[in-house]
């Protein structure tokens, strides 16, 4: 089974949501699992909400394109964007916070791409043409149809 849908949209909150939610209900329809659905979509809303608050954050927002391929027991989201790239050019590490002392001194942010890397199978990035492509990818127990 191979099935390729795709999605795209302005960054902003809204449109981020919208989009978001679109691949989403199609991954339903393809039958993923609901509890591994939960699992993609946190991945994708931190990577796209930092397309959203980072790659466009001193530009008017720009498209992001969402392509999904799913393939036997893989899920391949690609995530392009013509936004500022990552500092550095890389992947940021995505260290787990530190979550001990006062609760107002806990950090409100930065455990986006910890959590990408906990759910992900794997993670590629470059900058080409002007453009961030991201690549996330998900083992995948499809059900029967």
């Amino acid at each position: 089974m191979e099935e390729t849908f795709a999605f795209s949209f302005t960054a902003t909150e809204l449109e981020a949501r919208t989009g978001i939610s679109s691949v989403v209900d199609q991954l339903r329809d393809c039958g993923l699992p609901e509890a591994r659905i939960g699992e993609v979509q946190i991945a994708l809303a931190e990577a796209v909400n930092n397309v959203v608050e980072h790659a466009y954050a001193d530009n008017t927002p720009g498209d992001v394109n969402i392509r999904c391929q799913l393939e036997d027991e893989k899920l391949s989201i690609y995530i392009r964007d013509a936004g500022a790239p990552l500092p550095k050019g890389q992947l940021p590490a995505g260290r787990a916070q530190a979550l001990d002392g006062p609760t107002e001194e806990l950090p409100e942010g930065g455990f986006g791409w910890f959590l990408i890397r906990e759910l992900t199978s794997d993670i590629k990035y470059e900058r080409s043409d002007g453009q961030n492509n991201l690549l996330l990818s998900f083992e995948i127990q499809v059900r029967p149809a």
